[in-house]
């Protein structure tokens, strides 16, 4: 992690991705889960602050699109 906006994107982002996991979860869903891992995982990954906060958008919005 580069900056500091990296690190509070990265915490924000893996927060909201370890709420979808323990719905996913709860739920026997399986878009929301592989989207709350995938959110946890990502941020190490990004190069810096605008792809980090672009996938991150993507990847929340996802499960309100595909129902699986």
């Amino acid at each position: 992690m580069g900056s500091t906006a990296q690190l509070v994107w990265g915490m924000l982002f893996g927060a909201i991705g370890m709420g979808f996991f323990v719905y996913g979860k709860r739920q026997k869903a399986f878009a929301p889960l592989l989207v709350g891992m995938a959110l946890c995982i990502f941020p190490y990954f990004m190069p810096n602050v605008y792809a980090l906060v672009i996938v991150g958008a993507v990847l929340i919005v996802l499960p309100y699109f595909i129902r699986a």
